[in-house]
């Protein structure tokens, strides 16, 4: 078992009791419920993706809100909705702020790279908010 599947493992109860509720919790795990191993390798595998290309420019000392940075924090909303359940631009600007402020979130990306939560998190704003500007609505900060 991967470090990110024991992670997941150990948090599904609490993650349950947070968001249960919720409408995209069971999307997920009405979608989830049917996948095979292949499909988890794969998901992992495009996930591990965009974080490595977010990493690869980073380092570069490319600004998050960059267009590159902003096209893979799209990549990254797109994996979810295509995955897990309907991700909005403004839903996913509430994973950013999570990935950030939750300890467990901000190691799985430091484990990549040194600042990469909040690299992350910047350009998952920045496209949130180009997403609303596209949209025609203000820009929410």
């Amino acid at each position: 078992m991967s470090a990110t599947d024991n992670l997941h493992a150990q948090y599904a109860e609490e993650a349950r009791e947070r968001w249960g509720h919720a409408d995209a919790w069971r999307e997920s795990v009405q979608r989830t419920r049917g996948y095979s191993e292949d499909d988890w390798t794969r998901i992992r595998a495009e996930s591990d993706e965009v974080f490595g290309r977010m990493a690869a420019l980073m380092a570069e000392g490319t600004s998050p809100t960059s267009a590159a940075a902003m096209d893979l924090a799209e990549a990254h909303r797109r994996h979810i909705d295509r995955w897990f359940y309907a991700c909005s631009p403004d839903m996913h600007r509430g994973l950013a702020a999570m990935y950030t402020a939750d300890p467990r979130f901000t190691d799985y990306f430091e484990e990549r790279h040194e600042g990469l939560a909040a690299f992350v998190a910047d350009a998952i704003r920045a496209n949130a908010a180009r997403a609303r500007r596209k949209a025609g609505y203000p820009d929410q900060g």
